[in-house]
C-alpha cells in the first residue's frame, strides 16, 4: 500500500505539468485563431493592397540591352485606348485604373508624346477600343471582357453612326483631340480584346513604311503588352514608354508590375517620356 501511495505521489508533478502544457497549447491556439480572424477582417476591409509591390530596375543585368534608334521616315507613335473610360475620373473604369493613371502621370505624359511626335513629323496612330450592340451577345468571355461589358466601357450604340459618341466614355480624351483630329493621325478600326490582330493597325503602319514603334497607352498588362507581342512577331522594332502606360491595381494583382517585368524581357527599348521626348527633339532638329 505504501509503495502505491508513493507511486501516486511521485506521478502527481507530471500530471500537473501535462495540464500546464495543455493550457499553454490552448492559449497559443486561441491566439493564433485570433490573429487569423484579424487578418481576414483586415483583408475584407482593405481588398486592395495597401502597399503594392514595386518593380526595381536591376542593378546588374543578366541579359544584353538592345540598342534602338529612331528615324523620322520609319517611326510611329502608337497610343492605345486614349479614351475617357480609361483615362478620366469620369470614366467607367476609373475605380480600377485611376490610381495607376494618376501615379504614372499618364495624361500629361501622353500629351508630351503627342506634341513631340507632331513636331518631329513622325506618324501618329491610335488603336481604339469600341463595343457595339452585337458585341454584347458573345457566347463566352474572359474576366476583363465581363468587367468591361458589365460597366459598358467603350460602348457605342452603332458601328455605322457617331450618335452619342461625343463626350461618351468611348470618346477620346479632350486634351488629345487637337492631335488626334488633325486630319493626319491614323485612327485604326477598333481592337476587340487586347492585340491588333482584330483591327487594321498593322496594315496601316505597313502602308506608311513604318518599322519602328514607340508604344504607349492602356492597359499596360493587357492591350499594351498584347500589341507589343504582336508587333514584335510581325517584325517591328518596339520601344515601350514605361511612364506612359497604366493598368488596374486590384486584388488579382498589380497590372503595372506584371507588365513592366515582361516589357523588360520583350521590348527592344524601355524608355521614359523624358527619354522619348529628347530623342524626338533630335529628329526635329535635323
Amino acid at each position: 500500500m505504501t509503495q502505491r501511495i508513493n507511486q501516486n505521489q511521485s506521478s502527481e508533478p507530471f500530471k500537473n505539468h501535462g495540464h500546464q502544457c495543455g493550457a499553454r497549447a490552448t492559449l497559443r491556439l486561441t491566439a493564433a485563431l485570433a490573429m487569423a480572424v484579424a487578418s481576414i477582417a483586415t483583408a475584407t476591409a482593405h481588398p486592395h493592397p495597401v502597399q503594392p509591390a514595386q518593380y526595381n530596375d536591376p542593378t546588374e543585368r543578366a541579359m544584353p540591352v538592345p540598342t534602338m534608334t529612331l528615324d523620322p521616315e520609319h517611326t510611329a507613335l502608337v497610343v492605345i485606348d486614349p479614351q475617357i473610360d480609361f483615362m478620366s475620373p469620369k470614366g467607367a473604369a476609373w475605380s480600377a485604373v485611376g490610381e495607376a493613371v494618376t501615379q504614372q502621370r499618364l495624361v500629361p505624359n501622353l500629351l508630351r508624346l503627342f506634341e513631340s511626335s507632331k513636331k518631329a513629323g513622325i506618324v501618329v496612330a491610335i488603336s481604339p477600343h469600341y463595343y457595339y450592340p452585337h458585341d454584347q451577345h458573345w457566347k463566352f468571355q474572359g474576366p476583363v471582357e465581363l468587367f468591361q461589358h458589365k460597366l459598358k466601357i467603350f460602348d457605342r450604340p452603332s458601328a455605322l453612326s457617331l450618335d452619342g459618341f461625343r463626350g461618351s466614355g468611348a470618346d477620346f480624351m479632350p486634351e488629345f483631340k487637337p492631335y488626334i483630329e488633325d486630319g493626319k493621325t491614323i485612327v485604326a478600326s477598333p481592337h476587340k480584346l487586347y492585340s491588333p490582330q482584330t483591327n487594321d493597325l498593322t496594315f496601316q503602319l505597313r502602308k506608311q513604311g513604318i518599322t519602328k514603334i514607340v508604344l504607349a497607352g492602356m492597359l499596360a498588362n493587357l492591350c499594351v503588352e498584347s500589341h507589343l507581342r504582336e508587333f514584335e512577331e510581325q517584325g517591328f522594332e518596339v520601344a515601350v514608354v514605361r511612364d506612359a502606360v497604366a493598368a488596374p491595381k486590384l486584388p488579382e494583382g498589380d497590372g503595372n508590375l506584371s507588365a513592366l517585368i515582361n516589357f523588360r524581357y520583350i521590348a527592344n527599348a524601355l524608355w521614359t517620356t523624358d527619354e522619348v521626348v529628347a530623342r524626338l527633339a533630335k529628329l526635329t532638329a535635323r
